[in-house]
């Protein structure tokens, strides 16, 4: 699978989960479990429950996702 297969959405922290794992509520209603990319995860970047977050999701599984920008609101 390439970079260009993913589906880019947006989305709102909705729950913290452990080991940098979050509930995310997608634009459309639908709730799915996502992490956090590696660049975020080395440069420190703190995400709590009602940030709002751009994700990468495959189009395999539509459950599960990355956290790839957290937005500066």
């Amino acid at each position: 699978m390439s970079k260009d297969d993913v589906i880019e959405v947006e989305g709102k922290i909705v729950e913290s989960l452990p080991n940098a794992t979050f509930k995310v509520q997608l634009s459309n209603g639908h709730i799915i479990t996502a992490y956090i990319s590696g660049k975020l995860r080395m440069n420190f970047i703190r995400i709590i429950e009602g940030d709002t977050v751009k994700l990468e999701m495959s189009p395999y599984d539509l459950t599960k996702g990355r956290i790839t920008w957290r937005s500066k609101s």
